[in-house]
């Protein structure tokens, strides 16, 4: 029996980006649409709490506002890509 697993060294990548301005329904819905192109398991922490970024309610739900630091964490293949762009994403919300 063998399992499939991301644990390989590298895998797994983290950022923390300070929000310029409120994470609101346009960098939400960014958020959600360039995650939801990563095979990775990407991962949003604020405040103690955790969501999948796929969906805008959700991150729209963490309640991150300008000067707050969001946690950007991805495991898997293409985690090193997924967590540069959603931090871009998060550094320039408008």
């Amino acid at each position: 029996m063998s399992a499939s697993s991301d644990t390989t060294p590298g895998t797994c990548h983290e950022a923390q980006v300070v929000l310029p301005a409120n994470l609101h329904a346009r960098p939400a819905g960014r958020l959600a649409r360039a995650a939801g192109g990563f095979t990775s398991t990407i991962e949003l922490t604020h405040n103690g709490r955790t969501i999948n970024p796929t969906g805008v309610l959700g991150v729209m739900g963490l309640g991150a506002t300008a000067g707050n630091s969001v946690t950007v964490r991805a495991t898997g293949p293409d985690a090193r890509e997924a967590v540069a762009a959603l931090t871009d994403i998060l550094a320039n919300a408008e």
